[in-house]
């Protein structure tokens, strides 16, 4: 039996998020055309952009780590996005539906937000310090989409839900 390492579980857990951040760019058009607030079709079109710059970062970090870049299913991000899609199928023309895709926005970014910060630290403890930096860059940049949606939400968007149509 092979003994596996923090390496091991490293390159599992990126080829994961890589996979995972290729399958949110697919799907971030779909949730801003469904989206009605402007706003929160600007957040997702923006965020569409950061995610091309994330995969690309990602590359940059199997490229340090001596190895193709490959994603792996990841059945999390999976489930997040299907759930994500039965939000907008089930709440179309509803009030509740801008609410709605916030939420799901904000599971995925928690979900990146804990990837991110689990890599960075392994990065760290592997010695790959540009990896490090790499990761550190996006996790901030997932924060920051995170704190924007949750502005979002309060800035409306949840009242918004809360009336009947």
């Amino acid at each position: 039996m092979v003994t596996k390492t923090l390496d091991n579980l490293f390159h599992e857990t990126l080829k994961d998020v890589y996979y995972a951040e290729r399958k949110i760019l697919k799907a971030l058009p779909k949730m801003a055309r469904g989206a009605e607030s402007p706003e929160l079709k600007a957040a997702f079109e923006k965020h569409r952009d950061e995610t091309e710059v994330h995969v690309e970062r990602l590359q940059q970090v199997f490229e340090i780590f001596g190895k193709r870049a490959q994603g792996k299913t990841c059945d999390a991000i999976e489930g997040i996005i299907a759930e994500g899609e039965d939000v907008l199928e089930d709440f179309k023309g509803q009030p509740a539906l801008d609410a709605g895709l916030v939420s799901s926005a904000q599971a995925v970014e928690h979900y990146e937000m804990a990837r991110y910060g689990t890599l960075a630290r392994w990065a760290d403890e592997l010695g790959m310090k540009d990896a490090t930096a790499l990761l550190v860059q996006t996790l901030e940049e997932e924060i920051a989409t995170d704190a924007a949606l949750t502005k979002l939400a309060e800035s409306g968007v949840n009242s918004k839900a809360q009336k009947a149509a």
